[in-house]
């Protein structure tokens, strides 16, 4: 287990995130959809779970997040949770459960709350979106932003380009980074923008910073499976790959399909 840096075994709290990002401290974010690997990344020293609506292509196999539901959802984070004993969890709220109005966007929330167990909760976008984010946040519940490449909106953007190269949509990311940051939120995660935008969003907002595919901030995040290289289809310029699960877990089911075709599985020593 060495080379596991936890210095404090303490559940993570959006208050100890704040702390990490005030004493210059790393901040490690993975996702996890179900119990078994949240079990494994709690254990190992994550510091934030994200159960991501990445859900739907991880999952479920669909192009886009846009298909996943709120009970799905709720189901993958409920799963999460009970594996989890350390690290902060927080869940996306999916697509179209916050956009119709602050009233539905606050009463989702609560629900998802309330049936997993979850720490917080995030959501996509910026000055749009603001007035659930208010809402949400005096319900009493924590809630972390996204800027930059929002999965949910990309029929809007029409790629997965990176975002955020022009002066005009740059500066819009900057402004609307401090207004999640004056809104009460705890946390914000970039993705795919140009590394010297998110230093300038490290640089003006007190709340933790998190990349992808962002460069250098306050802390980095990742999708599990793309980590640990269970998918060899996937390969973007900011995905370092931990492991290469996918050929371990190919050998494995390989060997075991010969063991039972030639019957050498099981042996004596594994009947009753």
């Amino acid at each position: 287990m060495a080379g596991y840096l936890v210095e404090d075994s303490r559940k993570v709290t959006t208050l100890r995130l704040k702390e990490m990002k005030s004493q210059g401290k790393k901040i490690a974010m993975l996702t996890s959809y179900d119990f078994t690997t949240a079990t494994i990344v709690d254990a190992a020293g994550v510091d934030v779970i994200l159960v991501g609506d990445s859900a739907s292509n991880v999952m479920a196999g669909n192009q886009t997040t846009l298909s996943i539901t709120l009970d799905q959802m709720i189901y993958h984070a409920k799963s999460v949770v009970r594996g989890v004993q350390r690290a902060l969890v927080v869940c996306d709220m999916p697509f179209g459960t916050y956009q119709v109005s602050p009233l539905e966007g606050v009463s989702n929330a609560i629900r998802i709350m309330q049936q997993t167990g979850c720490d917080a909760l995030k959501l996509e976008g910026g000055v749009e979106i603001i007035d659930v984010i208010r809402k949400i946040i005096d319900a009493g519940i924590p809630v972390m932003g996204h800027l930059g490449l929002t999965p949910q909106s990309i029929n809007k953007f029409g790629t997965y380009a990176v975002r955020a190269k022009d002066m005009a949509e740059a500066e819009k990311l900057l402004q609307d980074a401090k207004l999640l940051a004056e809104a009460g939120c705890f946390g914000l995660v970039l993705e795919k923008i140009p590394a010297a935008l998110t230093q300038k969003v490290v640089e003006s907002v007190d709340i933790p910073v998190i990349g992808i595919g962002a460069g250098a901030a306050d802390g980095q995040v990742l999708v599990v499976d793309d980590m640990l290289g269970k998918n060899k289809g996937f390969s973007p310029k900011f995905l370092r790959r931990y492991a290469d699960l996918h050929t371990v877990i190919t050998d494995a089911v390989g060997s075991y399909v010969s063991d039972v075709k030639n019957s050498s599985f099981p042996d004596s020593t594994e009947c009753y």
